[in-house]
């Protein structure tokens, strides 16, 4: 009887209206070293690659970069362009879209170098889709190239978007210096 008052104290002593809330789980802080580009140069086209990224020659139109520290690969596919130009644009843009079902946004942005005659447009996916850039160049005439990232992990945004960010700058570069041979 004597220790009633005293389990009700302590009942009533840890009442309070505080939230206590779980401490949300740790993200891992990924940071990745500068990047230094060189030429390289293939059959139908070259650009500046990262030394980040490994080459991996399929053969003369299918040649992907691989990132094995991001566990993450570039698809790069060329096409000759005969009287097929609308074909490929619209294959291009419908593989884009098909990531509409998992996307929460896709960003357009377009590439003109009337100079080297490299017109691109690149798509930035954001949400869980499995492919966060496609992007595709052309010269209107002959050369026509399509590409895709994909990492090698299930689509969760949030913890590959700083590798996303990383590649993205890459991809800008190689859009940005592709030249057609």
């Amino acid at each position: 009887m004597k220790y009633i008052p005293i389990l009700l104290m302590i009942l009533l002593s840890s009442c309070t209206d505080s939230n206590i809330l779980p401490k949300p789980k740790a993200q891992l802080r990924l940071e990745y070293p500068q990047a230094q580009y060189t030429p390289v140069n293939f059959k139908y086209f070259g650009f500046d690659k990262s030394d980040q990224a490994e080459v991996e020659i399929i053969n003369d139109q299918k040649i992907n970069l691989v990132y094995p520290h991001m566990k993450a690969k570039i698809y790069l596919t060329y096409n000759n362009i005969d009287n097929n130009l609308p074909a490929l644009l619209r294959d291009a843009e419908k593989f884009t879209y098909e990531h509409t079902v998992k996307a929460d946004e896709i960003i357009t942005r377009d590439f003109i170098n009337d100079k080297d005659r490299v017109f691109a447009t690149m798509n930035t996916v954001t949400g869980d889709a499995a492919s966060q850039i496609q992007f595709h160049a052309t010269d209107s005439i002959k050369h026509f190239l399509d590409g895709s990232l994909y990492f090698y992990a299930q689509p969760n945004y949030d913890s590959i978007m700083p590798a996303v960010k990383y590649i993205q700058y890459d991809i800008n570069r190689l859009l940005e210096s592709l030249k057609w041979h």
